[in-house]
């Protein structure tokens, strides 16, 4: 049975409504806090803006203190696949400067530009820039670490799932640990609810775009995270992820951030006392 095969249109429209959580004013003041942050983390921290990481010509920035052989975090945004840009995504950064971490914001093209399978090849393209590329830009390919929100979630995952490293010449375990926040993890119902308008998924994109359908088996600690508040879809998926992701015999943290909703949780990755940075800073082996 695919996930939530048993429910109706509407009521998968309903469940992944991540929209619907919030009103209209609060989610323009959350994405403006986005800019906001990340303007001003781009004023003190850019080390590097807009390396080109693949053919395709998208760019991603590097973020941080300076200094060599730092662990790094890989942050995508969300957006549902078709909003949203690593001009949004900077936020993070000065808290990780902080405890001696490096980020790295990689753009995608946008659905429906880009289908969902070449987001994630361009996803798993940035990681192999970043993984080679290591001693040039200050980082340790060893302690790499790949966190998402939304959209920026399930691509975190698909970075994390199985199959797909040796194509770009990385060991399984290319990443050292990885932080979905809101994500979704099996895009079954995804085909049957409003993005499939510009995602266009067909039966085998859906099974090769499924991180829950592509549990490795080496896999790295997972800490799987989302708001109190997220629409019913959202808490059975990362639910279902994270036991999945444990059953397999790896590392999981599941957790439920309280009084959070699915746009502003990523915010409390600004300061290093919230629950989710110090989830992060812990798999980071800093905390």
């Amino acid at each position: 049975m695919t996930f939530d095969s048993d429910l109706g249109r509407a009521q998968i429209d309903m469940d992944y409504d991540a929209r619907a959580t919030v009103s209209e004013a609060e989610f323009a003041a959350i994405i403006a806090d986005y800019l906001r942050y990340s303007d001003q983390a781009a004023d003190l921290f850019m080390e590097r803006e807009g390396i080109v990481y693949d053919p395709c010509g998208e760019r991603m920035d590097l973020l941080g203190a300076g200094g060599t052989n730092r662990p790094a975090v890989i942050f995508i945004h969300g957006g549902y696949w078709r909003a949203l840009s690593r001009q949004h995504s900077r936020f993070l950064a000065p808290m990780l400067a902080a405890h001696g971490i490096a980020t790295l914001v990689p753009d995608y093209r946008l659905a429906p530009d880009a289908t969902l399978p070449e987001i994630i090849r361009q996803m798993r393209a940035a990681l192999a820039h970043a993984w080679h590329g290591a001693k040039g830009l200050g980082i340790d390919q060893s302690r790499i670490y790949a966190v998402g929100s939304s959209a920026g979630g399930h691509l975190a995952a698909c970075l994390a799932a199985g199959g797909w490293q040796r194509e770009y010449d990385l060991p399984e375990q290319a990443l050292a640990g990885c932080m979905p926040v809101s994500g979704l993890f099996d895009l079954a119902p995804i085909a049957r609810s409003l993005p499939q308008d510009w995602l266009n998924l067909s039966g085998d994109d859906i099974q090769a775009t499924s991180p829950l359908r592509h549990i490795p088996q080496q896999g790295c600690p997972m800490v799987v995270a989302l708001a109190e508040t997220e629409a019913a879809g959202f808490k059975r998926q990362s639910q279902a992820y994270a036991d999945a992701w444990s059953a397999a015999g790896h590392p999981t943290r599941h957790m439920v951030v309280g009084g959070r909703n699915h746009f502003d949780v990523v915010l409390d990755l600004c300061g290093d006392q919230s629950v989710l940075s110090r989830a992060l800073l812990g798999l980071a082996g800093v905390g």
